[in-house]
């Protein structure tokens, strides 16, 4: 469900189901906005799946066992008009799930219905209860996997996407990858290993990354493990993601993504217009805090024609001598780069 969001950048979380989930089948989306359409029509490069006005005509055609709520609004709150979309459903006997830092299961009018109903409501985002949490413990040293996260200039530019089509990429080449969620949407999407680290409390933060990166080499010794980026290491509203995923992962390299045409952070442009950053200044931060490279940069080609982004391409390569490319056409470029990192570090 993204009732009026499809087309913008808080409906990332359907975007991304739509490209790559692993754990669910996405039979249909309810947005009354785009109602009669396919998603293909809206949403670039995904997969093909209706678009209804609401519920009811969505469960005519459809068996759905569940409701997602597919938006990842600025402060994970609930907008007012999916109430009642989530209110119908619970009715219909469909479990919600949702990434919000709305928590359903804490709304006593929801709480009440599900009761009603005898259906789940599955918040992505709470944290692991604080018994259950981890402090750093500098695991890295003991694990002989390349660890790669995909960091980014600005939150909703595309760096779990772009994860993912390299991940895709790696693993038909034949590489031993395994890769780690730290948002809500990577999680829906089927990680294995993640966290909500936007949820989890500041002391442990680092060290449930660690912990979620750590089990991964520990029960598949992959020789890389990719992790997911948030925000930007520059992004006043979201550094605390950026610097954690850093920490928290101790990088042999870096991929940075970057959105050219973007002139302003995507959080709250109208009223805060907090310009895109220098990507010169962007790598010397990523340098400094975690003291190591950038070694390829990835592009989302929003608002650009071929031309414009192949000129883009061009430069970066030429600016900063490493890869470029639009990971969603060319992952294979970004996944050799990754695998001569790891020849270079043997």
């Amino acid at each position: 469900m993204t009732d009026e969001h499809l087309d913008i950048g808080a409906a990332k979380t359907t975007h991304g189901l739509l490209r790559h989930s692993e754990k669910y089948d996405i039979e249909g989306i309810i947005d009354s906005k785009f109602a009669g359409k396919t998603t293909d029509q809206v949403v670039p490069r995904c997969d093909k799946v209706k678009i209804y006005p609401d519920l009811y005509s969505a469960l005519e055609e459809n068996e759905a066992k569940k409701l997602i709520v597919g938006v990842a609004t600025v402060g994970g709150y609930l907008p007012e008009n999916f109430r009642q979309h989530i209110e119908e459903s619970i009715k219909e006997g469909l479990d919600i799930i949702s990434g919000l830092h709305h928590f359903l299961s804490e709304d006593e009018e929801f709480v009440e219905l599900a009761n009603e109903y005898d259906v789940e409501l599955e918040d992505i985002r709470k944290s692991p209860p604080l018994d259950e949490l981890h402090y750093f413990k500098n695991r890295k040293k003991d694990i002989d996997a390349l660890t790669i996260p995909f960091l980014g200039t600005d939150s909703s530019v595309g760096k779990r996407t772009a994860l993912l089509e390299v991940y895709e990429a790696m693993k038909e080449r034949g590489d031993e990858v395994e890769w780690v969620a730290t948002g809500q949407t990577g999680l829906l999407q089927g990680a294995e290993y993640g966290i909500p680290l936007d949820s989890i409390k500041g002391d442990y933060m680092v060290g449930e990354l660690e912990n979620q990166i750590w089990k991964a080499w520990k029960e598949k010794k992959p020789d890389y493990i990719l992790v997911e980026g948030q925000g930007s290491i520059s992004h006043p509203a979201y550094v605390c993601g950026s610097r954690a995923v850093l920490a928290g992962s101790q990088p042999d390299a870096v991929i940075l993504q970057h959105a050219p045409a973007r002139k302003y952070r995507h959080y709250q442009s109208e009223d805060i217009q907090w310009p895109m950053p220098d990507l010169e200044d962007e790598i010397h931060l990523i340098r400094v805090y975690s003291g190591t490279d950038v070694i390829a940069i990835t592009i989302n080609p929003e608002e650009l024609t071929e031309k414009e982004k192949r000129n883009y391409l061009m430069n970066y390569e030429q600016r900063f001598n490493i890869p470029s490319a639009d990971a969603l056409e060319e992952p294979e470029k970004i996944a050799k780069r990754i695998e001569r990192q790891k020849e270079i570090q043997d």
